[in-house]
């Protein structure tokens, strides 16, 4: 007896001394970037034929509202313009799009320890949405998302070990400019992360001073284009079959800029994109083609990211329903065809209809950003955070999220069999002559970290702990970790002299 005490308490001891000890980066048991691909909605022959038909959209129906500039590039490329105006796409132009897309596309973080490496069917997942409200999730309310929301949701993700990047995921409605608000977007994610970030603008001609506000946190012209940390998230078409002009316009001062480019369709399902899943992801599939011709006609090899974000509707009400069966079905259709062509990609899940991080919250958060990693999709936007069908954000959601991505990347790294894995040395020793259980053995805890995922504000206590702990709430455990968080200083903090050049070159609405 007293032996067996003994050894279980050594083992207690040996549990705590390995939960306290990091694991480097390659043994951790998630991480940015692993290989998705397992799940397969679509067969070989179904690819092919969405394939075939988005071809034939394009040289058949093609796409309407380009802007002056981008028909001057589109028909110098080989794209026919006719006599309706719509832009119509040959078979080979867009093969040889396709052909000659950029696929070594690296997403720099300023840090470059969050450098994102979209190749194959590496995963990362993060924020997207651009919420006009934030969500009180104690207070049960939402009111209009500010400035200050928008730099502590960056502020949040950038200690958020499961969530890779932020895209700004809330508007800065008291900002009421929107060249200042475009600008001072740029200011409030970079100095509250150095995760790369994505964000959009308004006009055109905000990218000019933006992109003088990013040299200078770059430190100069040439380290930005070296290493841009900043993409463009680019609502180029308008569906069905329309590009969007001044998103065009914009997308072609990003491009010039080096800035690269989420080629963003994202077309509602019974609305402005057929009803059917797989009729979506054509339109989808198309518009993103037509979008790849493009960015290729203005500049060869530019980083391009392949944004089908295809949207789900509850046909009773005309509601958005993101956080649907559908919308899981849909974001892994598309991971797919971003497969089938081998190009980087990205699309939209985790995104809840739910209006609180409650229940339907998590079912419809973990059904999407499950399937979308065993997709092998590259970036998973609107992961966490995001409720209201994408009308509002919750700081509390997007921390509950790192836990719940963190059990989503568990099941997208799978099942690893080898001979030390399936453990019969192992059941040997614990069986024959052993103490009859794995409890404490050096196998068990050497693996603990490296095999199994623990949730930092999940709760796995018996009712009895629950009980004795005064019942934690779980939103209130995520509040006090984000008060926790907000309470010290953006650890993405500009350098005070480079802060108060920013300051003298733009009007910056965050207190210093």
């Amino acid at each position: 007896m007293t032996q067996k005490t003994q050894t279980r308490s050594g083992g207690r001891s040996a549990r705590r001394a390995a939960r306290a000890t990091a694991l480097p980066d390659h043994l951790r048991p998630v991480r940015p970037g692993l290989e998705g691909g397992t799940y397969k909605p679509l067969t070989p022959a179904e690819m092919d034929r969405i394939h075939g038909a988005a071809l034939q959209a394009l040289e058949e129906i093609g796409l309407a509202d380009a802007p002056p500039s981008g028909v001057g590039y589109l028909t110098a490329a080989g794209a026919e313009q006719g006599a309706d105006g719509r832009i119509r796409f040959p078979r080979a132009l867009v093969e040889d799009a396709i052909a000659r897309a950029n696929r070594r596309i690296v997403l720099c973080g300023r840090d470059p320890a969050h450098d994102l490496d979209l190749s194959g069917h590496r995963v990362h997942y993060g924020t997207a949405g651009a919420a006009v409200h934030l969500v009180d999730a104690l207070g049960r309310n939402y009111r209009e998302s500010t400035l200050q929301d928008l730099h502590d949701a960056a502020r949040i993700t950038n200690v958020l070990d499961n969530i890779h990047f932020l895209q700004r995921p809330m508007v800065a409605r008291d900002i009421t400019d929107n060249c200042e608000m475009d600008l001072n977007t740029v200011y409030a994610t970079t100095s509250g992360t150095t995760k790369h970030i994505g964000t959009s603008f308004y006009d055109p001609a905000h990218v000019k001073p933006a992109i003088d506000m990013l040299h200078m946190i770059a430190g100069g012209e040439d380290r930005w284009r070296e290493r841009p940390f900043m993409s463009n998230s680019n609502c180029f078409v308008v569906p069905p079959m329309k590009f969007a002009t001044e998103s065009c316009l914009v997308m072609e001062e990003c491009i010039r800029y080096g800035m690269p480019v989420l080629l963003l369709s994202a077309g509602m399902a019974g609305a402005t994109a057929p009803s059917t899943v797989a009729g979506a992801i054509v339109q989808a599939v198309a518009e993103c083609l037509a979008g790849l011709v493009y960015v290729q006609a203005v500049k060869p090899d530019h980083p391009a990211i392949f944004g089908t974000w295809p949207f789900g509707l509850d046909l009773r009400t005309g509601a958005m329903t993101g956080g649907s069966g559908e919308q899981a079905l849909l974001t892994a259709g598309c991971a797919q065809m971003h497969k089938y062509y081998d190009l980087p990609g990205g699309a939209a899940a985790g995104i809840a209809d739910a209006k609180l991080p409650d229940m339907q919250a998590g079912w419809e958060q973990m059904c999407s950003n499950v399937m979308a990693g065993l997709s092998g999709l590259n970036m998973v936007y609107e992961a966490a955070g995001m409720h209201a069908s994408l009308l509002g954000f919750c700081h509390e959601s997007l921390i509950l999220g790192d836990d719940l991505i963190g059990q989503a990347l568990r099941c997208v790294r799978g099942i690893e069999v080898s001979d030390e894995t399936m453990a019969l040395d192992q059941m040997r020793e614990v069986c024959i002559g052993g103490p009859g259980h794995y409890l404490g053995t050096s196998q068990t805890l050497g693996r603990m970290q490296a095999d199994h995922v623990y949730p930092a504000l999940g709760d796995r206590t018996s009712p009895k702990e629950w009980d004795e702990k005064g019942k934690p709430d779980l939103i209130e455990r995520a509040t006090a970790r984000k008060e926790e968080i907000l309470a010290n200083r953006s650890a993405a903090r500009f350098d005070p002299a480079l802060d108060a050049r920013l300051r003298e070159a733009f009007r910056i609405y965050l207190p210093a």
